[in-house]
């Protein structure tokens, strides 16, 4: 889920202005924290470049106090070189899970040494959490009103605890413009991966996805936990449906096409899909869809009617109105923020 629109992001600020500068992400690591969770925003911000080879983003890593270690989940600690006064600096802050929060989880109130801590972060930062990272932004009353969420099992807790806030357990994570949640592990992956495509563009975001070896999009809205993610070897699935419409794209797509392709009827097609991917097909037909048309409209020269034959929207209407749904703008304002190369310093406004 996405209530953010594509924007200019930080570092492109700075280098269209006097000098290049890459945009800061401070990790907050907490007591108890998760080592793979918190390894994932130095494994996803750490890979872009730009085409001059410079990083895009600088990722350190911080604590609530002075540098020192911090005791992890497991049976080692890390060490962490920065303090509290980091988070000063950073243009985008995260917070990974832990399992050691103690009053925050318990009753949803901060500790002194936290709130201090919090209390460094400038207005207009963007702030993101992964998995129970968000107890301490819930707990700071950054997400007052807003929509958020966590992992499934703990979401029914998390809204008994904080019930100002509009928690949505179905979903990989949640863009809310400068305050973003996710679920557990390998929602953190997604996240990260949507701010850079936020940011930079899909180009850039796919290049990093591939890097890692991880999916280069799953969607915010897709369901956290699929019935069937591991297809049963003795029933059929829906993966030769689903590369078979990916080759064709272009074309008028029907779902009983698809049934056919892994002959099924359509409700069973329907069913099987859904629960292995997490949407329905015509949900999934419009993510790709949207994707081949970012891709173009970054990579190609193509006229914005073209660039919509070509993602299977047939019409440059039918595309700009799945765009302003999906990113809140239109195809032109697309282009000119993340085309390769592109000078024009363009402010896209937020969208429901």
């Amino acid at each position: 889920m996405s209530r953010s629109a594509v924007s200019v992001s930080e570092p492109e600020r700075h280098e269209r202005g006097s000098r290049f500068r890459p945009h800061r992400v401070v990790v907050l690591a907490l007591d108890g924290l998760l080592p793979f969770e918190l390894g994932i925003p130095h494994r996803i911000f750490g890979r872009p470049k730009d085409a001059e080879g410079r990083h895009l983003y600088e990722v350190v890593t911080c604590s609530v106090r002075p540098p020192g270690p911090v005791q992890t989940d497991a049976d080692f600690s890390i060490h962490v070189a920065h303090g509290p006064e980091a988070l000063a600096t950073a243009d985008t802050v995260i917070v990974p899970a832990s399992y050691e929060l103690g009053p925050v989880f318990e009753e949803g109130v901060l500790t002194d040494e936290l709130a201090a801590a919090l209390a460094r972060i400038r207005p207009g930062t963007r702030v993101a959490s992964i998995c129970t990272g968000v107890y301490v932004l819930a707990a700071a009353g950054l997400l007052d009103g807003r929509p958020a969420t966590t992992h499934w099992s703990d979401a029914e807790r998390f809204q008994r605890l904080f019930p100002r806030i509009k928690v949505d357990a179905d979903v990989l994570f949640i863009d809310d413009g400068e305050v973003l949640t996710s679920a557990g592990v390998a929602a953190g992956i997604d996240l990260c991966l949507h701010m850079v495509r936020r940011d930079h563009g899909t180009a850039i975001a796919n290049d990093v996805a591939r890097r890692t070896v991880v999916p280069p999009h799953r969607d915010g809205g897709q369901a956290q936990y699929i019935h069937r993610p591991v297809p049963d070897p003795q029933q059929a699935t829906t993966t030769t449906a689903r590369v078979w419409a990916l080759g064709r794209l272009h074309e008028p797509i029907q779902l009983r096409d698809m049934a056919e392709q892994e002959a099924m009827s359509v409700r069973t097609f329907t069913r099987r899909f859904r629960e292995e991917v997490g949407v329905s097909p015509g949900q999934w037909l419009t993510q790709q869809r949207v994707e081949r048309a970012r891709h173009l409209l970054e990579s190609t020269d193509l006229s914005v009617d073209q660039v919509a034959r070509d993602a299977g929207f047939g019409t440059a209407q039918s595309m700009r109105q799945h765009l302003q749904a999906a990113l809140g703008v239109t195809p032109t304002s697309y282009r000119r923020t993340f085309r390769a190369g592109s000078n024009a310093d363009v402010q896209v406004p937020s969208r429901t």
